[in-house]
């Protein structure tokens, strides 16, 4: 399956539309979502945050929208959440299919430093 999208004509017009690749179109509407990109972006830099220090990552977001934030991208097994036995301090990283994103994120950061 191509992974860009692709240009066909529709009912028979002139005007041709485009479709993406819908696995694109899922990626982007996960880490694409506010507050998504810096968080995945932070827990790449470590292997595990407790909130706070993600909470300060992610300042401008408010306490109750990053836990909201956390548990989508729980849902979506990119990151893990545990639970210290002793301390029960919780902290949170990325699981496989979340670090698979760091040279993503690394690229991102890349174009960002040359064009923003």
């Amino acid at each position: 399956m191509s992974h860009k999208g692709k240009f066909k004509q529709t009912n028979g017009c002139r005007a041709l539309t485009y479709e993406a690749c819908p696995h694109f179109i899922s990626a982007f509407q996960i880490i694409g979502k506010k507050w998504n990109g810096l968080i995945i972006s932070s827990l790449c830099d470590t292997n595990y945050m407790r909130f706070k220090d993600l909470a300060n990552c992610v300042s401008a977001c408010s306490d109750r929208v990053l836990v909201e934030r956390l548990k989508e991208l729980e849902k979506e097994k990119i990151v893990k959440r545990s639970v210290d036995e002793k301390t029960k301090i919780i902290s949170y990283g990325l699981t496989k299919k979340g670090a698979e994103l760091q040279p993503v994120f690394d690229q991102i950061h890349e174009w960002a430093d040359n064009w923003v």
